[in-house]
C-alpha cells in the first residue's frame, strides 16, 4: 500500500519559514518524480514545485521562485519543501505527489493527505 505522509505545516507570521516533509512508503521512491501542490480555500489546487528522480530537473511555479526550495533524500524516501519569506498568499493545504515525470500538470499517481500552512499578516 502506497502512502505519502506530509508533515511540517503550521501557523507562521509573514516573512517566516517552514519546512515541509513528505515521507513515502510502499513504492520505489527512487523511481518516482515528486511534486508539491497546494489548495487555498475556494481555489483550485495548483502546482508549486517538482523534482525529478535524479534531482537534476526542478520546476517551480513563478510565485514561489527564489523563496521555496524542493529537495529529496532517496535514502530516506523523503521529499522536502523549504519555504522562506512566506506570505499570506501562501496559506493553503499543501500536498505531495509521486509520479513518473516531474511536471506541473497532471500525471501524478499517488497523493498525500495534505498539511495545512497558514501565514498570518
Amino acid at each position: 500500500q502506497v502512502q505519502l505522509v506530509e508533515s511540517g505545516g503550521g501557523l507562521v507570521r509573514a516573512g517566516g519559514s517552514l519546512r515541509l516533509s513528505c515521507a513515502a512508503s510502499g513504492l520505489a521512491f527512487w523511481n518516482y518524480a515528486m511534486g508539491w501542490f497546494r489548495q487555498a480555500p475556494g481555489k483550485e489546487r495548483e502546482f508549486v514545485a517538482a523534482i525529478s528522480v535524479t534531482g537534476f530537473n526542478i520546476l517551480y511555479t513563478d510565485s514561489v521562485k527564489g523563496r521555496f526550495t524542493i529537495s529529496r533524500d532517496n535514502a530516506k524516501n523523503t521529499v522536502y519543501l523549504q519555504m522562506n519569506s512566506l506570505e499570506p498568499e501562501d496559506t493553503a493545504v499543501y500536498y505531495c505527489a509521486a509520479g513518473p515525470i516531474a511536471t506541473q500538470g497532471p500525471g501524478y499517481d499517488y497523493w498525500g493527505q495534505g498539511t495545512q500552512v497558514t501565514v498570518s499578516s
